[in-house]
């Protein structure tokens, strides 16, 4: 039939006739029949030749055929056999029957609606309205580009089989004899569902690639249809949300980070000695989790939004929400790591834009001191804090994680709309104080000009930032003097070690600086700080709930386990980066004049430095131990338990700390002028 087909059409004078035999093959319903004779499986392995057939029908027969409800129908009847049972042995043809189709709806859209419709939907209002959109935009498309048509030439065959959406609207109605068609719901999208859960890799990767072709058309009439029309959306998302739930209730985070950069064209996880149980179920979920926002950012915007909600309202809002909010640690600890694991995996704007707005919400206003929020932002803050240090240092993860995705909001919720009107400035006083309590500082005999060096003695008048002269060098000099002077000498130990110097830390921090300066180069940040209103009466400042908790584990950083204090620099150390004039100011500034009862990162470290000079006296062989300690760190020398180890740690990360500080500050100096120029200084001094 297939060749006769073929070469009868070669054989036509004129283009877009139907030829007798391709009127019969219509007429006399040649598809519905082998269509049920598939269905029966009459002869054995019928099901097979039937997909086969009509694949190379609609591939080689160039006149169009999806138009015409004695093709159209007995398709739609095909899908419903396909892609409904796993491990079936016709999935290769299946999957090759829905990528002629996903061809032929990209080619014409105006296609897609036959191929979905239902007998009950079709006869809906909205299907109806849907469908002649769909008409009339291929319609414009075919008119405008002046191609060859794909409605069947008028002429007896049209008179005896009407084509289109309205002739499906004249004769489905009437129809009966199929019980499963009415719903609607059995069709193109969840047979490509069904053969993207298939156990044979080229079949579902094939099947993902077709659903991906389906949902990037051009016609803004077809996408809405899809999103309307279709279960296309909740389906993709109810299947990623089958995959969380089949997750075990705990994940160790070591097992979650081991299967970063899973790609749902190659969702296996790779096979080694690492493996861990449920590793293939959490490969499948991350890799569909990525499967989703790759469709999202490839997909029609009508198609992209409802996607990126869907997903949102089902995963984030259902299922994660739920867990994260619970009163079980490992509950609250896998769902944490799961979705830094999600946000690492993230590029979709459609969809950050809805996680942002998940996790943080739009609440505009600047928090209180004494606000409680019962918001999901609020308990994860909290959770920064947390008496388990696991969800501590797993949650710090996520916030980081969070601060590296191009969204505005999530700087603005977290730190900028506290720091707006920079009331941490003191305003009017004749004599404002540096930094936070100078004079109890000033009489400390441990703050001496030998201890910290000139840059933290008070002085009798506001400290403003030194003038820059013409490259920068005198200001930047002073600012990266003051955290590289402000750990004692009796606590540094990197001078006596290889490759830990600060130049290492420049070189790193211009890359970071230079890949965050791109990432908000379109947010239209202030080049300078908004002035001061000398006149405006002094408000309390109030750093913001986030800046808050990890104020407080700073200062605590001496009594903290090292992995923990790890994790609270590298989120400080990742704020302190951004080039918000505000920011920048804020934690990386120490001539600031603080306004009273206001902390900031600058004074935190001074109080630190404080408590730990007292500590070393009580520490015998304070040096020994201390550079013991790093050693160990470092992987030099066998660990083993030594007594004020974690105080040890906290100094070995606070010297660091204090470094990397230094190297930002440099790098980012003077905020718009070009500092390429500047080489790193030596260690210990600028």
């Amino acid at each position: 039939m297939l060749d006769i087909l073929v070469y009868e059409e070669q054989q036509q004078v004129a283009a877009g006739e139907a030829g007798p035999c391709l009127e019969y093959l219509l007429q006399h319903k040649i598809l519905e029949t082998l269509c049920t004779l598939g269905k029966a499986e009459y002869p054995p392995g019928m099901r097979q030749q039937v997909f086969q057939f009509f694949s190379k029908v609609l591939v080689q027969v160039q006149h169009p055929l999806l138009h015409y409800l004695s093709v159209h129908r007995p398709v739609q009847k095909l899908l419903r056999l396909g892609g409904t049972v796993p491990g079936s042995l016709t999935e290769k043809e299946e999957v090759q029957f829905t990528t002629v189709l996903c061809s032929k709806i990209q080619q014409d859209p105006a296609l897609l609606a036959y191929i979905l419709e239902g007998k009950k939907t079709i006869g809906r209002k909205k299907a109806s309205r849907d469908s002649s959109a769909l008409l009339r935009d291929a319609a414009s498309h075919r008119d405008k580009d002046h191609s060859h048509s794909s409605t069947p030439a008028r002429g007896p065959l049209l008179e005896a089989e009407p084509c289109g959406a309205q002739a499906s609207n004249s004769h489905l109605p009437a129809e009966t004899e199929e019980p499963d068609g009415g719903t609607g719901e059995s069709n193109l999208i969840t047979s490509l569902l069904g053969l993207c859960k298939s156990k044979k890799s080229r079949v579902a990767l094939k099947a993902q690639e077709n659903l991906l072709l389906l949902v990037s058309v051009a016609s803004q009439a077809a996408a809405t249809y899809l999103v309307q029309s279709s279960p296309c959306c909740p389906a993709i998302a109810e299947h990623l949300c089958q995959l969380y739930r089949s997750l075990p209730a705990f994940l160790d985070p070591a097992d979650i980070a081991t299967l970063e950069g899973i790609s749902w064209r190659l969702p296996s996880a790779p096979s080694d000695e690492g493996s861990f149980p449920s590793k293939e179920a959490l490969a499948a979920f991350l890799g569909w989790f990525d499967y989703c926002d790759y469709l999202i950012t490839e997909a029609h915007t009508v198609v992209a939004d409802a996607l990126a909600k869907a997903v949102a309202e089902k995963l984030f809002v259902e299922t994660l929400q739920p867990q994260l909010l619970h009163v079980s640690e490992q509950s609250i600890l896998t769902s944490t790591a799961l979705l830094t694991a999600m946000l690492r995996q993230l590029r979709s704007p459609a969809l950050l834009k809805e996680t942002v707005a998940f996790l943080l919400g739009m609440d505009q206003q600047p928090e209180g001191p004494e606000d409680n929020p019962r918001t999901l932002c609020a308990h994860l803050i909290g959770h920064c804090d947390h008496l388990s240090d696991e969800i501590s240092i797993a949650t710090l993860r996520l916030f980081e994680e969070l601060l590296q995705k191009p969204h505005e909001w999530i700087i603005r919720s977290l730190i900028l709309r506290h720091l707006e009107g920079r009331l941490y400035v003191a305003r009017g006083s004749p004599e404002p104080e540096s930094y936070e309590d100078t004079l109890d500082l000033e009489e400390d005999p441990y703050f001496t000009d030998g201890f910290l060096g000139s840059s933290l003695q008070p002085s009798p008048k506001p400290r403003p930032a030194p003038a820059t002269n013409v490259d920068g060098k005198t200001a930047v000099t002073e600012i990266v003097n003051s955290f590289l002077c402000l750990v004692p000498e009796e606590a540094k130990t990197s001078a006596f070690l290889e490759e830990t110097g600060y130049d290492t830390y420049v070189h790193d921090a211009y890359g970071l600086f230079q890949e965050c300066s791109s990432r908000v180069a379109s947010w239209g940040w202030p080049p300078g700080p908004t002035p001061l209103d000398t006149h405006e009466p002094e408000r309390p400042f109030f750093e913001g709930h986030f800046l808050r908790v990890l104020f407080d584990r700073m200062a605590r950083i001496l009594d903290q386990p090292y992995s923990l204090n790890l994790q609270v620099t590298s989120v400080l150390s990742r704020l302190a980066l951004f080039p918000h004039p505000h920011i920048h100011e804020y934690l990386l500034d120490p001539y600031i004049s603080l306004a009273p009862g206001c902390r900031s990162l600058f004074s935190v470290l001074v109080r630190v430095i404080g408590d730990l000079m007292q500590r070393i006296q009580r520490v015998p062989q304070f040096p020994g131990k201390l550079l013991l300690v790093r050693k160990q760190l470092m992987g030099q020398v066998p660990g083993e338990q030594l007594d004020h180890q974690t105080l040890l740690q906290g100094v070995v990360v606070l010297e660091e700390f204090c470094k990397e500080l230094a190297a930002i500050a440099f790098v980012k100096f003077p905020p718009r002028g070009p500092h390429l120029n500047l080489s790193p200084p030596p260690e210990g001094q600028v």
